[in-house]
């Protein structure tokens, strides 16, 4: 007993107390992650909410449009990437311009809004053609895109962007994980297409409650205020003009940045819209077969394909967040762009195994270059100028991506379904040598 009682007094004076050593785990912790709070850790709630709606249809999208009840083809499916993505293109400098001279808050959340009321299209359409016009609608109302990456940017402390840019990922894919089992479910009870019209409806709801909740933010340039309507259209020459003028007032690296960037998209959208096309077969409610694939994997293999994928991006979000603010951007970049590779040869010629390799790929390389990117161009962009620079380069990007589409779409139809993603791999070898050569980090960081 005397042992005891010696014992229990000697604890805090030897001050390995048990119960105390959680506290400077917690305090730590609540350091680490002090930065979400007030806008951030709305916007991130925001798209934890959205991106869980669009992964329920995301997961067969373009099954969707190539389903005979729809009546569409890959290269209809390109056309209608085409317009979606020439219409959010040409949004892009006003949407730059507005957000650098009225402030972010009402683009993003008034046209959050729209964007909810566009998939109405989706969920009713009786042919391809109604998704082509939700489609451009959608991207109409994405010009608040430049103003919710600048407000994010705005929002996070320089020294934490790298671990922003990744929680964002890590966050977003814990709640999209359940998603595609969500979906599987929904196609397997009610059939292909109602399922994916119920999932469509989810949608709509759940963005207008992303939408409700965006309105919250507070504006982190000038006073902000709404934009008259007239403004849209008068504003457009001089969005353009000064979109242009802008890259003036960055360093060169920003250009190079900027260009291999552009290298990478037009790759990327040659392939983006065909991989349940090319690996995922349906059928009818008898059985038989509505889309044959090149890899004959089923719905449900490809939902949980979808819920691997999503996993191993959360378990690298953090681990990747630090390794961009510890060793700097460009390394995790390139190695983003050097996993893609393997990734691309292993869907091409997969089987479910190969694709349990390829998938996991995939996600660790879409993290590592979009929270090295993300970071990188904060860091070279003064505050004042994000918007613009933004906007301009995402309306580039934007053109880029509708021709990789259009011409994806074709050659998978009309040349071979292999080709859209092999000419990726090719792709990045002149993306790496520009981020390697020609792109340097400031010695600097803009706030």
């Amino acid at each position: 007993m005397t042992k005891t009682i010696i014992r229990l007094k000697c604890k805090p004076t030897i001050g390995v107390n048990v119960g105390a050593i959680p506290l400077p785990i917690i305090s730590r912790l609540k350091e680490e992650f002090s930065f979400i709070q007030g806008n951030y850790a709305i916007l991130v709630l925001s798209w934890i909410i959205m991106d869980f709606a669009m992964e329920l249809p995301g997961t067969y999208y373009s099954l969707y449009v190539v389903d005979p009840a729809l009546g569409g083809t890959e290269t209809i499916l390109g056309i209608i990437g085409f317009a979606s993505f020439l219409a959010l293109a040409l949004v892009q400098f006003p949407g730059g311009y507005l957000a650098d001279r009225h402030g972010r808050r009402w683009l993003i959340s008034t046209m959050t809004f729209g964007v909810a009321l566009s998939y109405i299209f989706y969920a009713l359409a009786p042919s391809w053609h109604f998704i082509l016009v939700g489609a451009m609608v959608g991207s109409l109302c994405l010009i608040y895109q430049p103003a919710l990456l600048a407000m994010t940017a705005d929002s996070l402390p320089s020294k934490k962007r790298g671990m922003g840019f990744s929680i964002i990922t890590l966050i977003t894919r814990v709640a999209t994980t359940p998603a595609p089992a969500v979906a599987a479910f929904m196609v397997t009870v009610y059939e292909f297409v109602p399922g994916m019209r119920i999932c469509y409806f989810i949608v709509v709801a759940l963005f207008l409650t992303a939408a409700t909740l965006r309105s919250r933010l507070r504006e982190t340039v000038g006073e902000g205020g709404s934009i008259d309507r007239r403004e849209f259209v008068s504003s457009y020459p001089r969005a353009i003009r000064e979109g242009v003028a802008v890259w003036k007032k960055v360093p060169r690296s920003m250009y190079y940045l900027f260009l291999s960037n552009i290298v990478g998209t037009f790759g990327f959208a040659l392939c983006q819209l065909l991989f349940n096309v090319y690996a995922v077969d349906t059928f009818d409610e008898f059985g038989n077969i509505v889309h044959e694939s090149v890899l004959h994997i089923s719905t449900v293999d490809w939902a949980i394909l979808g819920m691997f994928l999503f996993v191993t991006m959360i378990v690298f979000a953090i681990p990747v967040g630090k390794l961009v603010d510890k060793v700097g951007r460009k390394i995790p970049i390139l190695l983003g762009l050097g996993l893609i590779i393997p990734s691309m040869v292993l869907f091409v010629q997969g089987d479910l195994l190969k694709l349990y390799i390829a998938m996991p790929l995939v996600g660790v390389a879409q993290i590592l270059m979009m929270a090295g990117f993300s970071a990188l161009q904060a860091d070279l962009v003064p505050r004042g100028q994000r918007g613009k620079i933004i906007g301009s380069s995402n309306f580039v990007n934007y053109l880029i991506m509708a021709l990789g589409m259009l011409a994806g779409g074709f050659i998978y139809e009309h040349v071979s379904p292999q080709l859209p993603f092999l000419i990726p791999i090719v792709f990045t070898i002149p993306e790496i040598l520009i981020i390697l050569f020609l792109v340097h980090e400031p010695e600097k960081r803009e706030e």
